[in-house]
Parts: structure tokens; C-alpha cells; sequence
């Protein structure tokens, strides 16, 4: 019987520069075009597996390093542990979101003169690295005011050394990975992430004892990751871009600036985001409650880093598909939902209920006003997209966003005002700004659907 030459055809590789890689690009990506190059040159895309890895890793860490540094838990917890004043706690949030949003109209124009935005990237995350080590080394050296100012200053840092990397990295995304593939990316980060956040919280809650957690080790796991994220990102094959349109920063800045005194219905928008900042701004205080009254232990941090775990996870396809139907009816709900619980807490805290010496409640309470903060950034981001022309849109990202970062400075103060109303106090009046929020974002033009 004659044997047949013909041999079964071994799969295509699509991606032959990355053999190995190209596989496992192609099972993440499982369609029927896994090689599309949609918006990117072809020399672009011959690298895409290698771009697309790199950028997931480097992005993933980062979002780790994030959550091992948040600004609205675990840097007050750290303030409150260490004997630093309540005021301390209220310029967190401002600092951390206005370092990246003030320069992203300069940082904008000035990278749209480089040919390769790779190396601002870079910068960002070694600036990130070198703040994260610093609040390290005063978490594991310094008490009171002292550690307060440190954290303080290491958080201007890296809030500017972020904002370079937000802008960076938007930039390197679209010039090295497809269109088509940039969400699944996104997605695959997110969900790596979230799973490694809860871990954190596990293991602060069941895997520390009786002992306190060591945030020293926090932040400088942080720094660490950051280190690697940056390794990461230095294996991205960037090709030159174009460098017009660049122009001078400060003046393409004011320019800009403008559009807020001609286009009524983006002025509204902005006014209505700015006092969505009240429920922004009072997660911290929720943690200096929880010290208050539960301790400093493990357990309450433990339980609160997997209720923000939690409330992201649960809650954003909900708010999501809600913003879908009606983006202004969303961010209303949300703040009225934040207002709602901003008041119960502030209630329970005024009539000294013994309820609030077990951490369960306040890792409940932290996770409704997750749940609260999550769907109003995400129904104004919505908002702002389909408001927005594919001509305007850009420019109202960042007018919006520099607008509401020196926003947030102004009203960094307001942990100021725990000494003569207290934390509970603070509590009640960013509820009754939601509020406020609730009402004027009702009055918002109606674009969605």
C-alpha cells in the first residue's frame, strides 16, 4: 500500500520574529483575523505580540503599584497609624488626581514634539519608583507631622511622574497596538490587577495575625513593581511618529482654556463634574473614621482593601450599561447614592453607636461609597465622550481634566476643617455637595441613548 507524501500542514505563524510569543498572542486574541493591523504600519505590526506583552506586564504592575499606594486607603491609613494630624489626609486625594491632571496640556503639546514618547514613559515610572522609595523610608522612620509632610511631598512627586506616564502611555498604545486590541489588553490588565489586589487584602486580613500591617513593606513592594513595570516597558518596540502639531506648550494650553467660556453645554458639564469631587474626596475620611473607632488593625485594612476590590469589580458593569441609557440620570444616582451614605455614616458616628467598633461595618460602608465614586467616574467619562465630536473631544478631555485638577488643589483643605467639626463633620458636608451633584447633574442636557 502506498505511502502518502502528504504530511498535515503545520499552523501558520503568524508573527514568525516571535515564535513563541505569536502563539500565545493568538490564543489571547482568538479570531478569525488575529493578525490585524487596523491603524498601525506594518513594521509596527510585525512586533505587535512582543508590544502587546510588554505593555500588558508594565501596565499591570503599575496598576498593582496603584492600589498598594492609593491615596484614598492606604496613605491615610498610614497618616492615621502614625500619629499625623486628620488634616494631612484631606490634601491626599487633591495631590494624587491634580499632579496628573494640571500638566496634561502642556505635557501633551510638548510630547507631541518627540518622535518616540517611549522615553517620557520611562521617566515617569523612574520618578514613580523613586517617590514610592521615599515613602517607604519615612513610613519606616518618621511619626507624626514629620511623616505627614514627607508622604506629602513624595505624593507631589509621584502624582507628576504619573502624569507623564498617563499621557505617555495613550500615546505609545496607539502607535504599537492594533485598534481592535487595545481593550482586551486594557481588560486582561484590569482583571490580572483586581485578582492581585484582593490577594494584598487577603493577606492583610487573614495573613498578618494579630500583628499590624507593615506599610512599610506596601510601599516599597510598590516601588518594586514599578521597577519592573519600567523593565517592562523598555522592551516596547516604538517607531518614530510624527512630531507636527506640537507647538509651543503654555500658549496651546491657553488656547484651549477658552472653549469653557464659549461652549455653554461643556461649561455646565465641567461645573457639574467639579462638585462630583465631593464623593472623590471622602473615602479617606471614611478610613480615618474606621481608626477611630475599630483600631488601626490588620483585620480593618485587610477588609477594606478587598471592599474597593469588590466594589470595582461588581459594580462597573452595572454603572456601565446604566451610563448607556442615560449618563446624566447615572452620575445623579450615584452622587444621591453617595450624599445618602455620606449621611447614615456621619449619623452613626454623632450618636456613638457601638456597631461602629467592628471593622465589617466600616469595610461595608467603604464599599458603598466605592461602589458610589465608581459609577460617578465612570457616567462623566461617558458623558464627556458622547458630548463630544470626534473633533472636540480631545480637547475637552483635557481642558475638563486641568480645570478640575486645580479644582481639586483649592479644596485639599478641606481635612483642615476635621479640627474644628471633626471627621464625622467633613463627612456630612461632602454629603451634602453629592447632593448638590445629585440636583445639578438632573439639569445636565440629555445626549445619551
Amino acid at each position: 500500500m502506498p505511502v502518502s507524501d502528504h504530511q498535515p500542514a503545520k499552523p501558520e505563524v503568524l508573527y514568525p520574529d516571535y515564535p513563541r510569543l505569536s502563539r500565545v498572542y493568538e490564543q489571547l486574541n482568538d479570531d478569525e483575523d488575529a493578525r490585524v493591523c487596523k491603524d498601525i504600519p506594518e513594521d509596527a505590526c510585525r512586533h505587535q505580540p512582543r508590544n502587546f506583552f510588554a505593555y500588558l506586564v508594565a501596565n499591570t504592575f503599575s496598576k498593582v503599584a496603584d492600589e498598594l499606594s492609593s491615596a484614598r486607603l492606604i496613605l491615610p491609613w498610614l497618616l492615621g497609624a502614625a500619629g499625623a494630624s486628620s488634616g494631612f489626609a484631606g490634601f491626599l486625594v487633591p495631590i494624587r488626581e491634580a499632579g496628573v491632571l494640571i500638566p496634561q496640556l502642556m505635557v501633551a503639546a510638548f510630547i507631541r514634539r518627540l518622535a518616540r514618547r517611549k522615553v517620557v514613559w520611562l521617566l515617569g515610572a523612574f520618578l514613580s519608583m523613586l517617590a514610592l522609595a521615599a515613602m517607604a523610608l519615612a513610613a519606616g522612620t518618621l511619626q507624626g507631622s514629620e511623616v505627614g509632610w514627607a508622604v506629602v511631598g513624595a505624593l507631589v512627586v509621584y502624582s507628576l511622574a504619573r502624569g507623564l506616564c498617563s499621557v505617555a502611555a495613550k500615546d505609545v498604545l496607539g502607535k504599537t497596538v492594533s485598534k481592535t486590541r487595545r481593550g482586551a489588553l486594557m481588560g486582561y490588565s484590569a482583571s490580572v490587577a483586581g485578582v492581585a489586589t484582593l490577594l494584598v487584602g487577603l493577606y492583610a486580613e487573614f495573613g498578618t495575625g494579630a500583628e499590624p500591617v507593615n506599610l512599610t513593606l506596601f510601599l516599597g513592594g510598590a516601588a518594586a513593581l514599578w521597577l519592573l513595570s519600567l523593565l517592562a516597558f523598555s522592551q516596547i518596540q516604538e517607531a518614530p511618529g510624527a512630531t507636527e502639531g506640537g507647538g509651543n506648550a503654555a500658549s496651546v494650553a491657553l488656547r484651549s482654556l477658552g472653549i469653557v467660556l464659549t461652549d455653554r453645554d461643556f461649561r455646565r458639564f465641567v461645573l457639574a463634574r467639579g462638585l462630583l469631587l465631593s464623593i472623590a474626596l471622602v473615602p479617606p475620611f471614611f478610613v480615618l473614621l474606621a481608626q477611630e473607632h475599630a483600631g488601626s488593625s490588620a483585620a480593618g485594612l485587610g477588609l477594606m482593601i478587598i471592599a474597593s476590590g469588590l466594589a470595582a469589580s461588581l459594580s462597573s458593569p452595572v454603572w456601565g450599561r446604566l451610563s448607556d441609557r442615560s449618563s446624566r440620570w447615572t452620575m445623579a444616582l450615584a452622587a444621591f447614592g453617595g450624599a445618602t451614605l455620606c449621611a447614615v455614616t456621619a449619623m452613626l458616628a454623632w450618636l456613638e453607636l457601638t456597631l461602629l467598633a467592628s471593622p465589617w461595618v466600616h469595610a461595608l460602608l467603604f464599599f458603598g461609597i466605592s461602589i458610589c465614586h465608581g459609577g460617578a467616574r465612570l457616567a462623566r467619562k461617558v458623558y464627556l465622550v458622547d458630548m463630544a465630536t470626534a473633533q472636540t473631544r480631545a480637547q475637552y478631555v483635557a481642558v475638563s481634566n486641568t480645570l478640575i485638577g486645580l479644582a481639586l488643589l483649592a479644596l485639599g483643605s478641606v481635612g483642615l476643617l476635621t479640627t474644628w467639626i471633626g471627621v464625622a463633620g467633613v463627612i456630612a458636608m461632602l454629603g451634602g455637595i453629592s447632593l448638590i451633584a445629585a440636583l445639578y447633574g438632573l439639569n445636565l442636557k440629555e445626549i445619551s441613548g
